[in-house]
């Protein structure tokens, strides 16, 4: 059983992305971040972008790509994804106002397998990522986390760990229950404020049972943890080296 690789979810650093994208990524690359997940490119060309990856040791496994850009783009967003190596296209959100019910649902859960299908044909996969509404409708019985997966295996599973729980569903029993399937998990920590509402910390700092995910990541087969905070109290270049500290104590520095 080999070590899961320690990426990134760039999105906690969408305001530094914004600002200063070649140094945001090289500050990421020098705290020791193995890969990173793109949640946008900033207008930097695909080839240009590669370049800077390699020089800097930073693997691109995935990105995450909204609804709208496959469905205007879905060739060039392919293309992209090829030019800067990665392997995975994540579809990384669905709008509120496309899953107000269940027939809603289905067209959606169709359309995601119709990419996966066509993504797996140019040697590629597509993966869904969730939130916590997967948990707020069930098709056929199912909730739409698993109606999701349930009929097509060409769609593949990133799991948010922090928002499975936050769901009142158990992390380690969907890890499990998604095993070879599952290439990439959300490493997320969080709490909830007086009105029951989610709140994003530093790995550590919350309620999700960090310790027991990595061994359930592992036995699962899951290629890489994607640390990622949706929003951070301090500076979110800080909080991703405070949460790197974290895999570095409770990971990488007694891994066998």
């Amino acid at each position: 059983m080999g070590r899961l690789g320690i990426g990134l979810q760039l999105y906690t650093l969408r305001d530094d992305m914004a600002r200063d994208m070649e140094g945001t990524l090289r500050h990421v690359a020098k705290l020791g971040y193995e890969g990173v997940e793109f949640a946008g490119y900033y207008d930097m060309p695909a080839d240009k972008l590669k370049g800077l990856l390699d020089e800097l040791g930073l693997k691109c496994f995935g990105s995450h790509i909204s609804l709208q850009r496959f469905r205007d783009n879905f060739q060039g967003e392919i293309d992209y994804l090829k030019t800067i190596g990665a392997t995975y296209a994540i579809c990384p959100y669905v709008g509120a106002e496309e899953r107000e019910n269940v027939e809603q649902w289905k067209s959606l859960i169709a359309e995601c397998q119709a990419l996966a299908v066509e993504t797996q044909k140019q040697g590629l996969q597509f993966l869904y990522h969730n939130h916590d509404f997967e948990f707020h409708y069930k098709v056929e019985d199912e909730f739409v986390f698993d109606a999701m997966y349930a009929n097509n295996d060409a769609i593949k599973v990133e799991m948010d760990v922090c928002w499975v729980q936050f769901a009142g569903q158990d992390p380690l029993a969907y890890i499990a229950k998604y095993a070879g399937r599952l290439p990439l998990v959300h490493f997320k920590d969080f709490t909830k404020d007086a009105d029951g509402k989610l709140v994003t910390l530093e790995l550590g700092l919350g309620d999700v049972p960090l310790d027991k995910v990595i061994v359930a990541a592992e036995q699962a087969g899951v290629e890489w943890l994607v640390v990622e905070q949706d929003n951070c109290q301090k500076a979110p270049l800080t909080s991703i080296e405070n949460s790197f500290n974290w895999v570095k104590e409770h990971y990488l520095n007694v891994h066998n």
